[in-house]
């Protein structure tokens, strides 16, 4: 499943890298579907589920509200979820803490995956399994539109024009803005465009794990949004690229989950990544990783560290 899992003026990254780098920082926003602006680094409900995504993770639902309220206060607008994340637990506890939503924020959801338990679950595309599950999501999230409606998995027992037509129905009748896709390859994603506008993808990918490269690419030139799950690597980050990862986190006084979500903001302009926390202060760490500004130098040395 689609788990989410300081100013560098003053840092000594710069003198270690003035002489052949320069220090930059990555565009905070992009356009979804080329109309709606949302902050890159966004925010994951997946973790707000227990484990397996199964059941709430809090025993008390306010300490979920309190994680959600506090994103949005930092200024995340975009909200990353899904209808079996639960099940319908994250969705309803996002209502529960920011209804009535404020302006500007855009919820994501997804549906046709069906969950009978925390170690079951089953693809379901039919067109009038996405309509009953998209009514119940916008049910549970109390809005009349939601934002960007995403395919959790190609159902391959349905023709591909069947679910992205039922998602076109969907989208004609006002109850989805934008459509989105999640875990294709390049070949799937260039069929769905072929029948309608994809506002976004979602695949594993982060700094070891870049098996989507060539889908990455296509969404650059697509313009394209590509939200990374595991972009911390599901707390994997510790393999090859750990000493790299020392390196550029010593330099910019900063995290190994920090330095993996700065990397991913500097990969690409149409990268969003949205890790997932049901801890306050793990929050607030995931979020300050848009403050840090990597160099080229920093960049090199996590890539062939990743390579090897």
């Amino acid at each position: 499943m689609d788990p989410d899992d300081s100013d560098s003026s003053e840092n000594p990254a710069n003198s270690a890298n003035s002489a052949n780098s320069t220090i930059f920082s990555p565009a905070p926003v992009f356009s979804l579907g080329g109309a709606l602006p949302v902050r890159r680094l966004g925010y994951g409900t997946a973790q707000l589920s227990g484990p397996g995504y199964w059941g709430p993770r809090h025993a008390d639902p306010r300490d979920a509200v309190a994680v959600l309220r506090r994103a949005v206060e930092r200024g995340v607008n975009l909200l990353d979820t899904a209808d079996n994340y639960g099940p319908a637990v994250a969705e309803e506890l996002i209502a529960e803490a920011l209804h009535p939503y404020p302006e500007g924020l855009v919820i994501a959801t997804k549906g046709g995956v069906v969950r009978t338990s925390a170690d079951a679950w089953h693809i379901d595309g039919r067109p009038e399994s996405l309509r009953a599950m998209c009514d119940a999501s916008l049910r549970r999230l109390r809005r009349e539109t939601i934002d960007l409606y995403q395919l959790h998995r190609l159902d391959p027992k349905v023709p591909l024009a069947d679910q992205i037509g039922t998602l076109l129905e969907l989208r004609d009748a006002g109850k989805i803005r934008y459509l989105g896709l999640d875990t294709v390859g390049p070949d799937e994603l260039t069929a769905a465009l072929a029948l309608a506008p994809i506002a976004s993808v979602q695949n594993r990918y982060n700094l070891l794990d870049r098996g989507s490269e060539e889908l990455l690419g296509l969404c650059e030139r697509h313009g394209i949004a590509f939200l990374p799950w595991f972009p911390l690597g599901n707390g994997g980050l510790t393999g090859g690229a750990a000493r790299a990862l020392d390196l550029v986190a010593e330099r910019h006084g900063a995290s190994h989950g920090q330095i993996a979500l700065a990397w991913l903001l500097h990969r690409s302009p149409v990268l969003l990544p949205t890790p997932g926390t049901g801890a306050l202060a793990h929050l607030e760490e995931n979020l300050a990783a848009a403050d840090i500004a990597l160099s080229p130098a920093d960049m090199k040395l996590l890539e062939d560290a990743a390579d090897r």
